[in-house]
């Protein structure tokens, strides 16, 4: 079997853990305030804070930037139920616009329709690790007044040329970032989430919340020679990463640029081998973006019944997944008011798979991968 997808984890990541496990400290802690550090030097970002997953840190930024009850925040459809629910957690109403079918990423276009009195941010999504176009969605938040998120979960490792030179995505411009540690990702603590900001009020907020609101972190309280009753300064949330976790983390980011590597590789490949398909559409990476691919995604062509061969490269042992969702097709948006026209996320979802990338994938499976997916079509 040769699966969608494959956690990069080995011995390292392993001791780091049991380092982690056998020093007594396996709630967040040194090895947390250790990760956050090298994350925030890796992207080139001022603050970094580790939370327990990428919804948490969704939750906590639209919170931070006061997002609340009769605000509205633009957002695609499609991606991850995840990036819909964290605004619906505020009260607020997400206001869903369709994407550029080139990279599956917000049309600016579309979002430029959409702004409101009422619109208190953008949450774009770098959806499957493509980037999304910043430099457009940056004006339009600065010029109407708004915040930009960026839902970064699929996009560590992933760069956008700014200026004549290459970004890390969570180098901030605009306001957070929030990032993914899930095992589909190219990096995986398990579950886990990171924010980042050049904001010192915002990272002073998301780091209090993450901890109940405790005015004094437990770090602190175990370390002080003096005793020290801690304050609740307001509702928080247990939103914190394990140490276990980031020891894991720590090393999967010395990792990440090689990981990186060998997916560009693995793209190129199927680049190569699948571009002649007629009617099967690749992926696109614009001029100014160099996707980690997290995934590799195909748009089939029109006639191909898309479970129907996904069942068939199922069948000789290759799993697939269909497109990514759309939020507004399932039951808790599926009642809600349509503002805006989503026929190319619903054809996205509807007319598209991924195939099988992960870092160990040899050439031997990128070519079985490419010459099955080819007979299914060409049959």
């Amino acid at each position: 079997m040769i699966p969608i997808a494959k956690p990069f984890l080995g011995e390292e990541e392993a001791d780091a853990a049991r380092q982690a496990v056998l020093s007594g400290w396996v709630s967040q802690g040194p090895q947390v305030a250790a990760f956050e550090k090298e994350f925030a030097d890796f992207v080139g970002a001022p603050f970094a804070c580790a939370v327990s997953s990428c919804t948490t840190a969704l939750h906590l930024a639209l919170l931070a930037l006061d997002v609340g009850p009769n605000d509205e925040v633009i957002t695609p459809s499609h991606s991850f139920i995840a990036t819909a629910n964290c605004i619906m957690y505020c009260g607020a109403k997400p206001v869903f616009v369709d994407i550029d079918p080139a990279t599956y990423n917000l049309d600016p276009a579309g979002v430029a329709k959409a702004i409101t009195p009422r619109t208190r941010a953008i949450l774009a999504v770098h959806q499957m690790g493509m980037p999304c176009d910043l430099k457009a969605l940056v004006a339009l938040a600065n010029r109407h007044g708004i915040a930009l998120i960026e839902d970064a979960a699929c996009a560590v490792g992933s760069q956008i040329r700014a200026n004549n030179h290459w970004d890390p995505i969570g180098k901030p411009v605009g306001q957070v970032v929030c990032f993914s540690f899930h095992p589909r990702k190219v990096i995986t603590t398990g579950e886990g989430g990171m924010l980042t900001t050049s904001d010192p009020e915002i990272d002073r907020k998301v780091r209090l919340w993450r901890q109940h609101s405790m005015s004094v972190p437990d770090t602190v309280r175990h370390g002080s020679p003096k005793v020290i009753f801690e304050d609740y300064l307001g509702i928080g949330f247990n939103y914190r990463m394990t140490d276990m976790q980031a020891a894991i983390g720590r090393k999967q980011l010395e990792r990440l640029p090689e990981l990186v590597a060998r997916r560009r590789a693995v793209a190129a490949q199927y680049n190569e081998l699948l571009h002649d398909i007629e009617g099967l559409r690749l992926p696109q990476e614009m001029a100014w973006a160099r996707s980690n691919w997290q995934s590799y995604c195909v748009r089939l062509p029109k006639h191909v019944d898309q479970m129907a061969i996904m069942q068939k490269l199922l069948n000789q042992g290759v799993a697939t997944r269909r497109g990514i969702m759309c939020a507004h097709r399932e039951a808790p948006y599926s009642h809600k008011k349509r503002c805006h026209d989503l026929r190319q996320s619903e054809l996205a979802q509807d007319h598209s798979i991924l195939l099988p990338i992960y870092a160990q994938m040899t050439q031997d499976d990128v070519n079985l991968v490419a010459r099955l997916l080819r007979a299914e079509l060409e049959s």
